[in-house]
């Protein structure tokens, strides 16, 4: 496994359990172990996510250019046979 990987799953896990401690739990500060489980979701799991898994693609091939459209219509009127 390479360390990114490793390192989002560790925060994957850290985030919930927070989340599902707090939310089982009947201490004092039980919603406050409900928002750092959900802003370590937002603000660290899901951009070491995104960028494992976008890392070394073009953005390009998903965006909705002039070239895109026209290969996709292309495409339409081939598979339309």
């Amino acid at each position: 496994m390479k360390p990114i990987h490793i390192i989002t799953l560790i925060a994957f896990i850290v985030s919930m359990s927070s989340i599902v401690c707090g939310l089982l739990l009947e201490v004092d500060y039980a919603q406050k172990l409900v928002g750092f489980g959900v802003s370590g979701l937002f603000l660290v799991v899901f951009p070491l996510f995104s960028y494992y898994r976008w890392k070394g693609k073009d953005v390009k091939d998903y965006m909705l250019t002039k070239e895109n459209l026209d290969k996709m219509r292309e495409n339409q009127k081939n598979n339309k046979i």
